[in-house]
């Protein structure tokens, strides 16, 4: 047996999970998990059904993007994991989708608007749009910039990879992480979501008011802060 069996096992898993919650069309994203004492992750391989996959075909890489085991080649979405993995020392998953809703706000180059509590429940800030790649960037190693794209904009706006764990990239799509690849799937559920809620708000009422600060708060601090009270 392999010695990244249970990451394999995870990876798959997760990845199962996208067409399950219709967060994904064909093979339109890819989820990693990752083993932070070995220093590599599994991710699913590129352009391969998901009908098709099994953990012996999740392959797994360094944070450097290599190879380390596999017969197939990694999502061409690698190098934007492992700039994350490399960076974020705290996430244990990563999830990368085009799911409708949230592509279509990252297309738009909008971040999605804090409008009600389903939001604040996970999330007490808009949810962040990267601007778009500049050429440059553009023209070297795409798929490794997009990591720093997604780092940067973070940094700019002073929020914390732990605290937010999801971005939309601009004109791209949306990603998500989490501590496991578990917590980064739901998170890319919540965000199609809130995304898809946040449509339908403004169509129904373009004027439509942000939360309020106080309902922002008790929303989120009851399922996060010191002193939550939701759940068993």
């Amino acid at each position: 047996m392999s010695r990244y069996q249970d990451i394999k096992q995870a990876a798959y898993e997760a990845n199962m999970q996208l067409p399950k919650l219709g967060l994904v069309l064909f093979t339109f994203g890819n989820v990693s998990a990752v083993d932070r004492a070995l220093g590599v992750f599994a991710i699913k391989p590129s352009g391969v059904p998901y009908e098709e996959l099994s953990p012996e075909k999740m392959v797994i890489v360094d944070f450097d993007s290599n190879v380390v085991e596999g017969k197939l080649r990694p999502s061409s979405d690698t190098k934007t994991h492992a700039v994350l993995y490399k960076h974020w020392e705290h996430i244990g998953g990563i999830v990368h989708t085009h799911s409708t809703y949230a592509t279509s706000w990252a297309q738009a180059q909008r971040d999605i608007p804090i409008f009600g509590t389903t939001h604040a429940d996970h999330n007490t800030v808009d949810i962040p749009c990267a601007p778009p790649m500049d050429d440059k960037m553009i023209e070297g190693d795409y798929e490794y910039e997009t990591g720093f794209q997604i780092i940067n904009c973070l940094l700019k706006r002073n929020l914390s990879y732990e605290e937010i764990e999801m971005i939309l990239v601009g004109n791209h799509a949306p990603f998500t992480w989490g501590k496991t690849p578990h917590k980064a799937v739901y998170n890319s559920a919540v965000l199609e979501s809130v995304a898809q809620m946040a449509y339908l708000t403004e169509q129904i009422n373009r004027e439509a008011p942000r939360l309020k600060d106080s309902l922002v708060r008790k929303h989120y601090e009851r399922k996060h802060g010191p002193h939550s009270y939701y759940g068993q």
